[in-house]
């Protein structure tokens, strides 16, 4: 084995997948019952470089060849970069040796498609194969679906990984026309749905017979690149939902689009990536899975774009301010998850608390409610009420005078009316 040629490729592969940020292991439930290596039955421990991506895999392409030519990436056959491809056995022989010294609990394989859809697809399976079957690996794996494999290909992958994920890439049709001609949205939606109904087909049969293996135990997800296109904020959304409600995905992933090209199609080299837009798509997406909101409430015609000043649910209850104040010693769930500043551990503790006592300020402070947001939108066991008949806009001065975070610099210049 050339060690040197080995590290160069590494070097190379590694640094052309930091762009998929989809490698979340949340939800796999591998265990190691026959003395193999690895254990996912945990999870895994992920560690976040400073802008937030996950690191904690081994995370590569099998090779950044390709013989697509997408504008917004970097591996497009296009591009005047060094290109390089690992072998199947390079691939397991590295994952095994950076988790035996602890480097890594897993591998996250990605390829660039060379010759065809299939023949990638196969080649990301068999390092699967060998790992789960030769090196009797439990780890967790994450592999990479390629748009346009076989039905009897995804099959196969699920069966040897935790999770798979195929990006859709740009979130509507006419983007994806535009910037990757080549590629309709059909052949990534075919894989996600073999995925989905295979997923639900494996857990139908276990139910009768428990020694059927599971199929892609942590489900599977997709990656959206926001910022490439002229692509709203509603249509990202109504997207995500659209694969949220149609293919069962675990989870949609927002990536801020990255200048790599000089193409008059795209951002030009040296734009500010959109990290503000993602971090705000992240919590419409979190508020639309885990606080009962639709995704009509928070985007629509109206209002089509996220409010880059405050957090969407901030947003919301400011353009609706007829729903406040709320009485938190007497509102139900649902409606206590809607109030600014009110976490869902703050609300299962308010519905725990109140059980024995009403609550003022001090008991709302020490569940962890943010006050300085909630106080203007509830009712507690107190007599001073915050909001005082203030308009929205007033409200909205007031909390960003003493909010504070790395994307404040961001934040539009009405700020500075309220200082």
């Amino acid at each position: 084995m050339d060690f040197n040629r080995i590290k160069e490729k590494l070097n190379i592969l590694a640094d052309a997948a930091k762009y998929d940020v989809s490698c979340s292991s949340s939800g796999s439930n591998r265990k190691n019952t026959n003395k193999g290596l690895g254990n996912a039955s945990n999870g895994i421990c992920h560690s976040y470089s400073e802008d937030g991506r996950c690191i904690s895999l081994l995370k590569i392409l099998l090779t950044n060849h390709c013989i697509y030519d997408c504008a917004y990436c970097v591996t497009r056959k296009s591009n005047d970069i060094k290109r390089a491809a690992f072998k199947i056995q390079e691939v397991v022989d590295l994952t095994i040796n950076f988790y035996r010294r602890n480097y890594i609990e897993g591998l996250f394989l990605s390829s660039g498609i060379f010759k065809d859809p299939d023949y990638t697809m196969e080649r990301l399976i068999a390092v699967a194969k060998k790992l789960r079957l030769e090196e009797n690996f439990n780890g967790y794996i994450h592999l990479k679906s390629i748009p346009g494999a076989s039905d009897e290909l995804m099959y196969e992958a699920g069966l040897y990984a935790d999770r798979l994920s195929v990006n859709i890439e740009i979130p509507t049709v006419s983007g994806l026309k535009l910037l990757a001609p080549d590629k309709k949205h059909e052949d990534f939606a075919k894989p996600m749905l073999k995925v989905k109904n295979e997923i639900i087909r494996f857990k139908e049969e276990r139910k009768l017979l428990k020694s059927t293996p599971k199929y892609a135990p942590a489900g599977q997800s997709t990656q959206m690149i926001v910022g490439a296109t002229g692509e709203s904020d509603k249509d990202v959304m109504y997207s995500a939902t659209h694969f949220y409600k149609n293919f069962h995905m675990k989870r949609v992933y927002y990536s801020g689009y990255v200048p790599v090209s000089n193409d008059s199609r795209l951002p030009s080299i040296g734009t500010q990536v959109p990290m503000l837009r993602e971090n705000r798509l992240y919590q419409t997406d979190w508020l639309l899975r885990f606080y009962g909101f639709s995704v009509q409430e928070l985007l629509n015609a109206e209002y089509p774009n996220l409010d880059m000043d405050v957090d969407p649910k901030l947003s919301w209850a400011l353009r609706n301010l007829q729903h406040f104040p709320v009485d938190v010693n007497k509102a139900e769930m649902s409606v206590l998850a809607r109030i600014p500043g009110v976490g869902m551990t703050s609300v299962h503790k308010i519905m725990k608390a109140r059980k024995f006592r009403k609550l003022d300020w001090d008991h709302l402070k020490k569940m962890g409610v943010a006050l300085n947001r909630a106080k203007y939108f509830i009712l507690c066991d107190s007599r001073h009420w915050e909001r005082r008949d203030l308009d929205p806009q007033r409200i909205k001065g007031l909390i960003l005078s003493t909010s504070y975070g790395k994307y404040r610099p961001q934040y539009s210049n009405q700020l500075s009316l309220f200082n």
